[in-house]
């Protein structure tokens, strides 16, 4: 009886300690809160104590690997269908007992163990060169699941498709650098229109590196052409104001050779009578006629000299207004120019854009001819189901994955 007991005893401490570390294993899982999903493995054992005999019973029947189904649940001998999803392996070695002891109207709780075999598969699609389904491990990062996928997408001819890349993205970077300082200038000349004495950068610039520089440039223009614009006003304004002062002048000299021809007028007509009646000679006379018609000789070049300066005051102000309908035409025109330009290459942009993007998609590889970044980048997003519905979220490389993750690798152009 004493060799049955020892024997007994023996095997007892052999299950215990199997259980235990089976436990502790279980424990790993369970201490990162961990929950269990469809196609997780799990292994279970299941031992009993009996008392009266001092031996340990193995359920058997029941310990074996299990897949949860597409359900949710274990399906077990004896049990059923048990829920899984959604647990941790501590919940369903509870719940393996409990069912077990209400079942079989035991009086001793089931010790029931529970770990995970095998997790859930994460699964990798988009850029990749192998997409598809991988085996989940521990520490499993972005990047590592991308290398089990093969990495980036390739392609036969990938060096064809990374000169492509090469090519489009300089076409880009031309135009874009092109399209900044149409920018510049549009906002300069919306500003000269407008009459604004100070120029902002516009929305369209806020991102751009060099914007200080290009609108510190068209405000330079800027200022220039409207110094300009106000010298050539100015200088009409001073010879119409020149002008004016002419023929003010010329109108008080026509005023006083009026009164001169008048005074001449009847000297005259004095010396005519005294010529008929003898008292004067002929020679007085036509001094006085010649006097007369000096003075109205030089009345006629004056009225003729404020006439022609009224007309350089009225060709002043037509040179004005020809001045600034020629400012705002000139605007106008740059304006329109400016505006087909930016559309022109708004549209050689978004070709080489699409070049870029055609090439990415044919080798995401392409991405290493551009070291900087600048261009395009590879984006890693993760759609993760914790309870609630399958959920996006964005990831870096080394960003640990969990099981049942999906990887969406794309590689993407920077807009700018």
């Amino acid at each position: 009886m004493q060799i049955r007991t020892a024997s007994a005893w023996r095997i007892l401490c052999f299950l215990v300690g199997a259980l235990l570390v089976i436990s502790t294993e279980s424990a790993a899982a369970d201490e990162t809160g961990y929950q269990l999903g469809v196609m997780d493995k799990l292994r279970i054992r299941v031992a009993e104590w009996q008392p009266a005999e001092g031996t340990v019973r193995n359920w058997d029947a029941i310990s074996g690997d299990y897949t949860i189904g597409p359900t949710g649940s274990l399906s077990l001998p004896f049990i059923g269908d048990l829920a899984a999803a959604g647990k941790t392996t501590a919940d369903v070695a509870k719940a393996i007992g409990e069912e077990l002891r209400s079942k079989f109207a035991l009086r001793n709780l089931p010790s029931a163990s529970v770990e995970i075999a095998e997790f859930r598969p994460v699964f990798v699609t988009g850029d990749v060169d192998r997409p598809g389904e991988y085996p989940y491990g521990p520490n499993l990062t972005v990047l590592k699941a991308v290398s089990l996928a093969g990495g980036l997408r390739r392609s036969d001819a990938g060096q064809r498709f990374a000169r492509d890349f090469i090519n489009a993205r300089g076409e880009a970077v031309v135009y874009d650098s092109g399209r900044s300082r149409l920018f510049a200038r549009r906002a300069r000349l919306l500003a000269e229109v407008a009459g604004a004495d100070e120029l902002k950068v516009p929305p369209e610039l806020q991102n751009v590196a060099n914007a200080d520089q290009l609108i510190a440039s068209e405000a330079a223009l800027m200022k220039s052409r409207r110094d300009r614009y106000e010298t050539q006003l100015k200088a009409l304004a001073d010879l119409r104001e020149l002008l004016e002062k002419e023929v003010q002048s010329l109108a008080q000299k026509s005023e006083t050779q009026k009164r001169r021809l008048q005074l001449v007028a009847e000297d005259r007509d004095k010396m005519a009578k005294l010529t008929e009646q003898g008292l004067a000679t002929s020679s007085r006379r036509l001094t006085a006629e010649e006097r007369a018609a000096d003075l109205e000789s030089n009345m006629l070049d004056t009225d003729t000299a404020a006439l022609r300066a009224k007309q350089d005051i009225n060709q002043a102000n037509q040179d004005e207004v020809n001045l600034r309908n020629d400012w705002e035409a000139q605007r106008a025109k740059e304006l329109q120019d400016t505006e087909a330009e930016l559309e022109k290459l708004g549209l050689q942009l978004g070709t080489s854009r699409e070049l870029m993007s055609e090439a990415l998609a044919q080798s995401a590889e392409a991405l290493k001819f551009d070291p900087t970044g600048k261009a395009a980048t590879i984006k890693y997003v993760v759609v993760r189901d914790q309870g609630e519905g399958p959920k996006e979220v964005m990831v870096g490389e080394n960003d640990r994955l969990l099981p049942g993750d999906v990887i969406k690798v794309s590689s993407e152009l920077l807009m700018q």
